[in-house]
């Protein structure tokens, strides 16, 4: 067989056989893929199985083929309108309400649902037992959710008190149509029959309630061509409609940014592995330069000996890339149990095809296309290289063709992300941004080494030293495990501190004596008795704000019907939602003036009265200083001009306003309270609560330690998701250490060696191998945590406007537990070195 024609048996051969000796090396190169292929194929799979799952269970994410939403009383011809529409029909109306569990005494702010019909007509109310779907709808019963079951530890067949009417609970509602486990956590549901709505006493003057209808059409039915005709009425009567196609659209876009999030997330602990295969098959063809010296001296061209090793890295490349794409599916599997809490219908999982053979395309892609730039140095390595030292053979100039492929790479990157984004702006500032990423963790970790070189502790003992001293051998990996190990670090890490920014700011804005518990939807003859409740129970009310219900009429003397189909200026949008104002002299704490002037007393000589509109709600819609607004005050008529814009701080437990009005003139207007508190602990809090909701069951109660027990719920339910898959970063960082452990171990067998030869006992070889792997477990760690508290810092400043203190506990647990891991497994694969004998381990690896 002659060598130097390109025979691709003769090349195929010589590969075979040159890797006899190195296949659980290249094994290990391209292991460091495995986890990314794997999470991209798991996230395809989804992706792919919530598609067919949305399209199959659309239906029963709305329960009725139409679904029609006003956030005030139909009537009139908005009715009519309504009648029109179908005769199988159901009706529900939803609103805030406290209920009271009256076996245990406590009390919690729900959304109440009163129901009549026999929605959902697709799908059910699951409950425990299975009957109760069915028999509360004709007694006096309650569907109650299961999170207030659990938390009250109530039982079916105890009551609940729900204003004026008392309910037996006829079961525990596990899942209504729509609702996921997190919307479940911030307003649990409890549904009663409709027929005793108006027995309960809560639709009072300035309740908020929402009123839903809900269509059965035959099976034939074109929905969707039947409210595209009647979309003009529609919009006269101000009501919002959903249809199965456009719930399935809603749902499906939703979920496709998740993915896409994940599949990003994925990406990155790819490209993590993929660093790391080039930087082993650096040094493995680093380590084959004389192999590759003696075939040219044989005669081999260049160019095949560079096939030689490509065909290698590219058939263990298929081998990797095949167990990623097993493991992935095998992972997708479980992915419904990750995503439970966020998935609003049940997800059924099918091996997705298109999902594997993308997979199988990107991972023999990358792993090819990553392992080349250090493959094209083979190119020039000459016969002569043979008589040459290795270190003089070590370092190839980079030529053309090398940074022709470090620009593909970058160009393969930003294409993945743009398939994944769909707009060349985000996929390129994505890829600048993990390119900035890479570059910033490259940076910090050489400054680390630099640093610890340059100030090498001369001091410390033999041990301490040449562990140290370690991180420098020859053909080290200790810059790209910084990166590797150290980003998985970080993602983990940013997570705990965002949430502990948040949960953080919340607590805060109720330290001391700040309020932190709202009443709402006090009635004006209810105040003094509200007042004296808290006079009773030594709890003091830190604000009381009168509420006025009202309507936008005009915008600059323009009306709703006049911006119809305009999509250019103000929406109509502003002129359907009901306006809740109040009025006062001054600004709070939480607001400041941006611009114009603040006019807190009403010249009634001045004619037009002068308000004050929260600066957001004013850019949305596009209204400006001097502009007039007509509101209708349930009846009488108020014609206003805006004085001034007001920055409102949302995150304070404030009565905060869209729009304020001046003193003298609301104060005749029909109008309810709200009040603000400080109870100083859980029980003064329970009992203050059973007081006000048996006396005031119409009375609302936010309790912000609910809140944040709420927000902590979430936060976990979805750190968790995202923790799962940072997961992926922090093993392949973990399998690309086990790789270069492998990778270089020649060296350490020459290393120790020695160091047995001049008279070092196991114990010692054991200790500076261990003081070795810690060092490089605590650079990867301190890295991540380092790029965590920068970014988190950053975050707390410039965008939550919040103080940034982490907590040192959870950090130091994993600065520990990411070091002694590191440890573990750089012991377990040198166990071979220390415990045998230098001329047993020379004769067997060497």
């Amino acid at each position: 067989m002659n060598p130097n024609t390109f025979n691709l048996s003769w090349l195929l051969q010589m590969a075979w056989r040159d890797s006899r000796r190195n296949r659980a090396r290249l094994a290990l190169f391209i292991s460091s893929i495995i986890l990314g292929i794997a999470a991209l194929v798991a996230i395809y799979s989804l992706g792919d199985n919530l598609r067919d799952n949305i399209d199959n269970q659309a239906a029963t994410l709305i329960g009725a083929d139409l679904s029609i939403y006003s956030g005030k009383k139909i009537e009139g011809k908005a009715m009519a309108f309504v009648d029109s529409l179908g005769k199988v029909r159901s009706e529900e109306r939803a609103f805030a309400s406290m209920v009271y569990f009256n076996k245990g005494g406590g009390s919690r702010l729900t959304q109440v649902k009163a129901l009549s019909g026999d929605f959902p007509y697709y799908g059910k109310l699951e409950t425990i037992p299975v009957s109760a779907e069915k028999t509360f709808r004709n007694r006096q019963e309650a569907l109650v959710d299961q999170t207030l079951m659990l938390q009250y530890r109530a039982q079916v067949g105890d009551s609940i008190r729900i204003g004026e009417v008392t309910f037996a609970i006829a079961g525990i509602l596990e899942k209504a149509p729509g609702t996921t486990g997190i919307t479940a956590s911030v307003a649990p549901v409890v549904y009663i029959p409709m027929r005793f709505l108006d027995q309960t006493g809560l639709m009072q003057k300035g309740s908020r309630v929402g009123y839903r209808y809900y269509f059965k059409y035959p099976a034939k039915t074109d929905v969707e061509k039947m409210v595209k005709a009647l979309e003009p009425k529609f919009e006269r009567f101000d009501l919002d409609y959903n249809t199965v196609q456009s719930q399935k659209e809603d749902t499906g876009r939703s979920f496709r940014d998740l993915t896409r999030f994940l599949s990003l997330v994925g990406f990155v602990a790819l490209l993590l592995g993929c660093i790391g295969v080039a930087s082993a098959i650096h040094i493995y063809v680093r380590e084959k330069l004389n192999s590759i010296a003696i075939l040219r001296c044989l005669g081999v061209k260049a160019s095949q000996a560079f096939l030689i090793y490509l065909i290698q890295i590219a058939g263990i490349g298929v081998i990797g890339t095949v167990l990623g794409t097993i493991l992935g599916t095998v992972i997708q599997q479980f992915l419904p149990v990750v995503l439970k809490d966020l998935l609003p219908f049940d997800l059924t999982t099918d091996i997705s095809w298109p999902a594997i053979g993308q997979g199988l395309a990107i991972g023999v892609l990358i792993s090819i296309l990553f392992a080349l730039p250090p493959l094209v140095s083979i190119r020039k390595v000459s016969p002569l290289n043979v008589l040459r030292s290795a270190s003089d053979a070590a370092h190839p100039e980079r030529d053309a063709v090398s940074w022709a492929l470090y620009a593909l790479i970058v160009l393969f990157i930003f294409g993945f992300s743009f398939l994944q984004m769909q707009t060349w702006v985000q996929a390129l500032v994505f890829t600048a941004s993990i390119l900035t990423s890479f570059l910033i963790l490259f940076g910090i970790a050489s400054l680390l080494m630099w640093l610890v070189r340059r100030f090498f502790p001369t001091s410390w003992s033999y041990l301490w030293r040449q562990g140290l001293a370690n991180l420098y051998r020859p053909n080290n990996q200790t810059t790209i495990l910084i990166v590797s190990v150290g980003l998985g670090t970080s993602l983990i890490c940013t997570l705990f501190f965002i949430q502990t920014i948040l949960l953080t700011r919340v607590k805060l804005s109720s330290s001391g004596n700040q309020p932190n518990m709202v009443l709402f939807d006090i009635q004006s003859h209810q105040r003094d008795g509200v007042l004296a409740i808290a006079k009773a129970q030594n709890v003091p009310i830190n604000q009381s704000v009168p509420i006025v219900n009202m309507r936008l009429e005009e915008v600059n003397g323009k009306t709703a019907s006049d911006f119809e189909g305009d999509t250019t200026e103000q929406s109509r949008r502003i002129f359907g939602r009901e306006y809740r104002v109040t009025f006062r002299d001054s600004t709070t704490s939480s607001e400041k003036i941006t611009k114009g002037k603040w006019q807190g007393k009403y010249d009634q000589s001045s004619g037009l009265i002068p308000i004050s509109v929260e600066g957001g709600f004013a850019e949305r819609s596009r209204l400006e200083i001097g502009d007039t607004l007509v509101f209708n005050v349930q009846g009488t008529i108020m014609s206003t001009i805006i004085s001034s814009f007001r920055e409102v701080n949302w995150s304070e437990v404030r009565t905060n306003f869209l729009v304020v009005f001046p003193t003298g003139v609301l104060e005749e207007a029909p109008q309810f309270h709200a009040m603000l508190t400080h109870v100083p602990n859980p029980t003064v809090s329970a009992r203050f609560q059973q007081a006000l909701v048996r006396q005031y069951p119409n009375i609302s109660v936010i309790d912000l330690a609910l809140v944040l027990r709420v927000l902590d719920d979430i936060f976990n339910k979805i750190g968790f998701v995202i923790r799962f898959m940072a997961g992926f970063s922090i093993l392949t960082g973990l399998i690309v250490l086990i790789a270069s452990v492998m990778i270089s171990k020649y060296q350490r067998i020459q290393e120790s060696v020695l160091l047995r030869t001049l008279g070092a006992s196991r114990k010692q070889i054991f200790v500076i191998t261990s003081l070795e792997y810690f060092f490089l477990g605590a650079l990867a760690a301190f890295t991540g945590i380092l790029i965590a508290v920068i970014g988190s810092f950053c975050l707390a400043k410039f965008n939550f406007e919040s103080e940034f203190n982490p907590e040192p506990g959870p950090v130091v647990l994993i600065f520990l537990f990411v070091s002694l891991l590191t440890v573990v497994i750089g012991l377990l694969n040198s166990r071979g070195i220390l415990s045998r004998p230098p001329l047993e381990v020379l004769r067997q690896d060497v």
